[in-house]
C-alpha cells in the first residue's frame, strides 16, 4: 500500500515524538512493503509565529491532499493566562477538526500489565480495564455561539438530530465489534442538549438489540471510571465532557504518554497522542514517545492492516517489559533512556522480526 502523510509535529515535545512515530512507521512500511512520503505542514504555536495563523491554509490542503495526518502537538507558554489574544495554537486543532470534518474522537484506554504499578488505582482496580471512549468533536460549547465582555460571557451547547445520530452510529458499530455493551453518557436531568442526547439514544438503542445499551449521567460516569474501569466497554458522550472524560480516563494506564487516539469523519483522519506539548520538556529528551508511536499502530488499523497494528503493540509491550522506557515510567528511574532511544529499540524490534 502506499500512504502519503501529513505531518503536524506542532509544538513543544511534538516534533520530538514526531520522528520516533516517523522511525516506526518507517520500520512497518519496510517490514511489510508499503511505500511512505511524508508531507510535513505547520500548526500551533510554529504556525501563528511563522504566519499568524495556528492552522494556515496551506496546512489545511496538505492534510486534505493526505492519506490519514499523524499529529503530535500544541501549545506555548507564551499563550497562557492571556485571556485577551485572539489567536492561540489550540485553536489550530479545533479548526483541523472542523475543516476535515472529524466529528468522532476515539480514545481507547487500556492497562499494562508490566505498568499497572504506576496506575493511581489499586491493582484490583485497574487490571485488564479495556475500554474506548467515543467523543463527539465538532459540536457542543466548543463550536456553539459564544459571547464575551468584562462582565458577562456565555458558550453555547448546541447538537442538532444529524450530528448526534452520527456519533452513535459509530459507537454502536464499536460495541458491536467488540464486547456489545455501550455506555451513553450525558446530563439530561438538567441540560436540554443532554435530553436530546439521550432520546436519539434510546431511539438507536431500539434498533441494535445485539448491544445492551446503558445511559449515565456525566458525574456518575466519572466516579465509575475511577471505582469500576473494567465496567465500561464502549462510552459516548457529547465534546466538553468527552474533552474531560477521556483525560480521566488516561491516568488509568499510569501515565498520559501511553495513550493513542484516533479523530474520524468525513475527512482525511488524524491520529494523534493524547498528551499536551508539555514544553518544559521540550529538547530535554525526555518526552514518552509511546502514545505518538501507538498512533502509528492506529493509523495502519484503520485502513484495515491489522498484523501491521499488532506487530506495533507487541514491539511496545516488550520495550516496556525490556525496561526500555522514558522516566516516567522507568522501573528503575537511573536505567530510564531517551525519547529518541525509545523509538529506535521499538523500530530495530519490528525490523528484526521481519
Amino acid at each position: 500500500m502506499k500512504f502519503k502523510i501529513a505531518l503536524l509535529a506542532g509544538d513543544g515535545i511534538g516534533p520530538e515524538i514526531s520522528r520516533e512515530g516517523v522511525k516506526v512507521m518507517n520500520a512497518v512500511c519496510g517490514r511489510f512493503g508499503h511505500d511512505v512520503v511524508y508531507a510535513p505542514a505547520l500548526v500551533g504555536a510554529a504556525a501563528i509565529d511563522a504566519t499568524g495563523d495556528p492552522f494556515p491554509e496551506a496546512t489545511y490542503e496538505i492534510c486534505r491532499d493526505a492519506d490519514a495526518v499523524l499529529f503530535s502537538a500544541v501549545g506555548d507558554p507564551r499563550f497562557d493566562n492571556r485571556p485577551d489574544l485572539k489567536v492561540r495554537p489550540e485553536q489550530g486543532l479545533l479548526a483541523m477538526r472542523k475543516k476535515l470534518g472529524l466529528f468522532a474522537n476515539i480514545r481507547p484506554v487500556t492497562t499494562f500489565a508490566s505498568l499497572i504499578h504506576k496506575s493511581p488505582l489499586r491493582e484490583d482496580i485497574v487490571s485488564g480495564a479495556d475500554f474506548v471512549c467515543i467523543r463527539e468533536l465538532t459540536g457542543g460549547m466548543y463550536f456553539g455561539e459564544k459571547f464575551e465582555s468584562d462582565e458577562r460571557a456565555y458558550d453555547t451547547c448546541a447538537y442538532t438530530r444529524g450530528e448526534i445520530t452520527r456519533i452513535l452510529k459509530v459507537a454502536f458499530d464499536y460495541a458491536r465489534r467488540r464486547r456489545g455493551h455501550l455506555t451513553v453518557v450525558d446530563k439530561a436531568n438538567v441540560l436540554a442538549s443532554s435530553r436530546l442526547w439521550r432520546k436519539i439514544g434510546q431511539e438507536m438503542a431500539a434498533e441494535h438489540p445485539e448491544v445492551k445499551t446503558d445511559f449515565m449521567y456525566v458525574d456518575n460516569a466519572s466516579m465509575r471510571m475511577i471505582q469500576d474501569p473494567r465496567f465500561f466497554d464502549v462510552m459516548v458522550t457529547e465534546n466538553t465532557f468527552g474533552d474531560i472524560l477521556t483525560d480521566e480516563g488516561s491516568v488509568i494506564s499510569g501515565s498520559m504518554g501511553l495513550l493513542p487516539s484516533a479523530s474520524i469523519g468525513e475527512g482525511t483522519p488524524v491520529f494523534e497522542p493524547i498528551h499536551g506539548s508539555w514544553p518544559e520538556a521540550a529538547g530535554k529528551n525526555i518526552a514518552n514517545p509511546l502514545a505518538q508511536i501507538l498512533s502509528v499502530a492506529m493509523l495502519f488499523e484503520y485502513f484495515g492492516l491489522q498484523e501491521e497494528g499488532d506487530c506495533i503493540r507487541k514491539a511496545v509491550d516488550a520495550s516496556m517489559e525490556a525496561g526500555v522506557c522514558t522516566p516516567d515510567i522507568a522501573p528503575d528511574p537511573a536505567k530510564a533512556v531517551g525519547t529518541d532511544a525509545v523509538g529506535t529499540w521499538i523500530a530495530d524490534f519490528i525490523s528484526r522480526k521481519a
